[in-house]
């Protein structure tokens, strides 16, 4: 799989996804230096999200519509979607930026107009956010661009996301990766359970990801070493600037961190080897081996006493220390000689 020329899969590095959602605060500009800091930081992608409050929700404040206990409790859907939303008039201007510092944008759509509006601007893949896993329909819209899709599964179980894969590769996805999720904010990392992503990969055939919405790195960087290929954080200018979703994100310092630690923990899985690594060649002359500590005469014994197993590496491996204990040399040999074969007479 690839999204603008960076491959995607279980042998190349975590692809890493910087969320901005609503993290611009308002403000466009918020929006550009954003983007300045996902590409300083090795970011692979900026993701927005496309809706309107209209387009996502109802302008109600009856209980069903109001947000009790969380990071916005007392806030109606209406009013926190309007408050956080991303114009719709930013996002070719956030696309011309993207471009200009030569890193990938693309964004979660909620209706089949925001699809719409970002097919006109040529998005190169497209997310489903883990709310809208359950809206066939969507899924299967945004599967018929044939564009890459990533699916986040958060609150959905084993037969919802069965149900959101079918729907993708019907609707004509062939590029498809879907991302383990914790659909609180912020999660902690003990609800995580990253023991789930292997199985999620032989369970559904998919590439798999992680959706972190953890306040540390830990989690997205543990998640590699299970076959996490792509990694989403949210992310943020200023952690106390009082936006939606500052407080769960990551400042420019610790997105840089995670792009440079998980490509380590990935590069660190290598493969299955036994033998001397490359920087371990040197080394070998500093292992044990059996040395001749004092001098001894031909004809003589050797003993405890005159053979060891000390450092370095030069002689004979200390195992056939009992081999060679009774044998006598044939040789005069001085106290630091390396034991070799050819000191004594072999039988």
């Amino acid at each position: 799989m690839e999204i603008d020329g960076r491959k995607i899969g279980k042998d190349f590095p975590p692809y890493i996804i910087a969320e901005m959602s609503a993290n611009h605060n308002g403000d466009i500009n918020n929006a550009f230096r954003i983007i300045e800091m996902a590409k300083r930081s090795g970011a692979d992608a900026v993701k927005l999200q496309t809706y309107t409050p209209d387009t996502i929700t109802f302008d109600s404040k009856s209980e069903d519509f109001m947000i009790r206990g969380g990071l916005w409790d007392g806030n109606s859907l209406y009013d926190l979607y309007k408050s956080a939303y991303t114009p719709w008039e930013w996002h070719k201007p956030i696309f011309e930026k993207a471009k200009s510092e030569g890193i990938t944008v693309f964004s979660s759509p909620f209706d089949f107009t925001a699809v719409d509006l970002l097919e006109d601007l040529n998005a190169p893949a497209y997310k489903i956010a883990s709310f809208e896993a359950v809206d066939i329909p969507l899924i299967k819209y945004v599967a018929s661009t044939g564009k890459p899709m990533i699916i986040s599964t958060g609150m959905a179980d084993a037969e919802e996301i069965a149900e959101a894969i079918a729907a993708a590769r019907s609707g004509g996805c062939k590029d498809l990766v879907i991302l383990h999720c914790v659909s609180s904010y912020p999660a902690k990392s003990e609800d995580y359970n990253l023991r789930t992503i292997p199985d999620m990969q032989r369970r559904f055939g998919c590439l798999v990801g992680l959706s972190d919405h953890t306040i540390s790195n830990t989690t997205a960087i543990a998640s590699v070493v299970l076959g996490a290929r792509v990694i989403e954080k949210h992310v943020t200018l200023d952690r106390s600037g009082g936006g939606p979703d500052d407080s769960f994100s990551l400042e420019e310092s610790e997105l840089e961190a995670l792009c440079i630690s998980s490509k380590e923990a990935f590069y660190a899985l290598g493969e299955v080897n036994y033998g001397l690594k490359s920087d371990e060649k040197a080394s070998v002359k500093f292992r044990r081996s059996l040395y001749l500590v004092k001098d001894i005469k031909v004809g003589e014994i050797l003993d405890m006493e005159n053979v060891r197993s000390i450092r370095p590496g030069y002689g004979i491996s200390p195992k056939y220390l009992h081999d060679i204990i009774g044998k006598k040399v044939n040789v005069d040999i001085k106290a630091g000689t390396p034991f070799k074969w050819n000191l004594i007479d072999n039988d």
